[in-house]
């Protein structure tokens, strides 16, 4: 009867100690992310009164059990449901987060580092992100300003209000991309003053400013050049006007200097006289013409298909000639590659077999083995047997080869010399014409100088066909030249070849007309990407236009204004973003998270805070991004709610009840039968 008493009263004791549990559970159905606890029993201990016995095979019996009489029962586990997400409460508030997932917030007392699912953070007085029911600091990672991103490393406190993130400094635009479409056909294109395109753009101290360019047509079919006009600031004063300047390429140039267009049209039949706007007077003027149109090299192959860009006028040696009439000739010099399929075609018409050339003669199958009784075969490097069959074939009499190199492509490097005669269109007013070779542009410059009554210089840049020209200003072919594929339309280059972009290159001082020192260190180069537009058809009209910045997903060297804080927000993977009135956003750190092994090994610690035990697993100080492994993410402006079930927990209670009211009948009716055996004395 003693052994069933105190039976009775670990009963008692163990199911007070469940209801404690449930009952805490119920306190806590509205703590934000409070896990709920189970409690399990297990039976105690007992007391043996006969050991049991195997069957004897001597004596013929049997085996018996082992009677034990228990003591009762105890608690044997209470387990939280930690890995239960709790639900959802939308608060509004962008710095209550919420995580799903299995992870833990790392916060810290100063001291020692605590890990909760509680998310109601605030914002202390010193900028700190912290728990709004305890103060301790949220953990996690900062802001790399060398690599421009978050730096994982051990974890630290995150100060996302601090003065350094209040502001955010103005930049001056570094970076520029051209889209859209240039149509050949646009009519301003081909006009004096070309077709306009601005670009938006800030110096350091974030003031706007306006870059007006042009591009013209450079006289061939995808040839164009972009120049610089002007640049006006905010009140759309042109900074010549506004720093008292002579013009634009005081301050800045885009591939050389740019003046104020000026236009006039000149006659060669009335070279003395020039209309312009300013009435009609005597003048002198400055001619240059691209070579093809000084020589006369349209019956020779090779020349054409090297290319204006490719010859270099080789004779006389001091680089100035006279040009008397449609008879002087001249050497020139010019290095070209051509392909497999070009040799094979006309006017070559050569058999490329076994890596070398055949010449072909009337009658050869070109797909056949060349016979060298009727073909010569020309080698790597000979060019002795090169330049003869060079020679023999129509328009190429007059070419001297220096060199040959037959690549394993087939295709063919040469270097030629060759003789041209002048055309008569360069002899046009003859006397007056002084012939000098410059390198740079590879042309023949005719050296003229055009005055109007106000004094005024010009230059002619191009003569058309019909000997009419158009005087523009006092730089020649000024600006970049920019080039499309014509046969597809795609950008090929601008600058120079390969090249995507080119800078627009500010000076770092400009002199005014009174002889003041203007500084324009305020003003940074801008590279200008060119890549991105095309040559298309489009009605006549062309789209092409400049924006700020490189065109990627942060719009990199854009420029910016100076910005004043208006927003914080937290992405998914707890990284902290703020934004600025000037459109910028601005990371400042990353929320870090912990995991365990066996995050139902966590002790509470109070506060809604646990702490890493042995059974839980250690924290490695670093901690990790919530979506490395793509199970977990942060939720902003919500909150995990308590995951304690009602229903469940009454349903428990119930059970509990009935249990220690068992247990206490135990201890009633054992005290029952103490009595009876009392009262046999009586």
């Amino acid at each position: 009867m003693m052994r069933s008493l105190f039976s009775g009263v670990a009963g008692l004791k163990t199911h007070q100690t469940r209801m404690d549990v449930i009952g805490n559970n119920i306190a806590n159905v509205n703590t934000t992310a409070y896990k709920a606890q189970n409690m399990v029993f297990s039976d105690l201990l007992y007391q043996q009164t006969q050991a049991a016995t195997g069957a004897n095979a001597a004596t013929g019996r049997g085996g018996t059990n082992p009677r034990q009489i228990g003591l009762g029962s105890k608690t044997a586990a209470i387990s939280t449901a930690i890995t239960r997400q709790g639900s959802a409460q939308s608060t509004n508030n962008p710095f209550d987060i919420m995580i799903s997932g299995e992870s833990f917030f790392v916060v810290n007392n100063g001291s020692q580092n605590f890990f909760t699912r509680d998310g109601s953070f605030t914002i202390d007085g010193a900028g700190n992100l912290v728990m709004a029911s305890t103060g301790y600091k949220v953990m996690g990672w900062q802001y790399d300003e060398a690599t421009g991103d978050i730096r994982p490393d051990v974890v630290s406190a995150l100060q996302v209000m601090n003065a350094r993130n209040m502001e955010v400094g103005a930049e001056s635009t570094t970076r520029a991309y051209a889209s859209g479409i240039l149509d050949k056909n646009d009519t301003n294109v081909n006009s004096p003053a070309g077709r306009s395109i601005t670009l938006a753009f800030k110096d350091n101290l974030g003031y706007g400013y306006t870059a007006k360019l042009s591009i013209h047509s450079d006289g061939a079919e995808g040839k164009y050049r972009v120049r610089l006009d002007d640049i006006i600031d905010e009140d759309k004063v042109s900074l010549v006007k506004k720093y008292g300047l002579e013009n634009i390429s005081q301050i800045a140039s885009f591939g050389g200097n740019s003046t104020d267009v000026k236009t006039a049209v000149y006659s060669p039949a009335d070279n003395a006289k020039v209309e312009n706007g300013n009435g009609t007077t005597d003048n002198k003027f400055t001619v240059t013409f691209p070579i093809s149109e000084v020589l006369d090299i349209g019956s020779n192959a090779l020349l054409k298909a090297a290319g204006d860009k490719n010859i270099k006028l080789k004779t006389p040696a001091d680089g100035a000639a006279t040009v008397v009439d449609g008879t002087t000739t001249y050497t020139v010099n010019t290095s070209l590659t051509l392909s497999k399929d070009d040799l094979e075609g006309d006017p070559y018409n050569l058999i490329y077999y076994n890596g070398a050339y055949w010449t072909k003669k009337t009658g050869v199958d070109s797909t056949a083995t060349p016979d060298k009784k009727v073909s010569e075969e020309l080698k790597d490097g000979d060019t002795t047997a090169w330049g003869t069959a060079l020679k023999a074939m129509k328009g190429l009499d007059n070419v001297k080869l220096n060199s040959v190199k037959v690549e394993q492509d087939g295709s063919v490097t040469l270097d030629i010399d060759a003789e041209c005669k002048a055309l008569t269109v360069a002899t046009r007013n003859k006397d007056n014409f002084e012939a000098t070779y410059t390198d740079e542009k590879d042309i023949l410059k005719y050296v003229y100088n055009i005055e109007d009554k106000d004094g005024t210089t010009y230059t002619l840049d191009y003569v058309g066909p019909d000997g009419r020209a158009q005087i523009t200003g006092t730089t020649i072919k000024s600006g970049f030249p920019l080039e499309y594929d014509t046969d597809n339309g795609k950008f090929l280059y601008i600058g120079s070849q390969g090249s995507n972009s080119a800078t627009l290159t500010f000076n770092p001082t400009a002199s005014t007309l009174t002889g003041d020192t203007v500084s324009l260190t305020h003003f940074s180069n801008i590279d200008i990407d060119f890549s991105a537009s095309t040559m298309l058809g489009n009605g006549k009209v062309s789209t092409i236009g400049l924006d700020p910045g490189a065109g990627d997903e942060a719009n990199t060297g854009a420029g910016r204004k100076h910005g004043e804080l208006i927003g914080i927000e937290v992405g998914q993977d707890g990284k902290i973003t703020a934004s600025y009135d000037n459109g910028i956003s601005k990371l400042l750190g990353q929320i870090a998270v912990a995991k365990f092994a066996n995050a139902s090994g966590l002790a509470k610690a109070g506060n809604n805070l646990y702490s890493a035990t042995m059974n839980s697993g250690e924290f490695d100080g670093v901690g990790q991004d919530i979506t490395a492994d793509g199970e977990g993410s942060m939720e902003s402006g919500v909150l995990e709610m308590s995951n304690v079930d009602l229903s469940s927990e009454f349903t428990e209670m119930i059970t509990t009840q009935r249990g220690f009211q068992a247990n206490s009948r135990i201890i009633t009716t054992s005290d029952s039968l103490l009595e009876e055996l009392v009262n046999l004395k009586r």
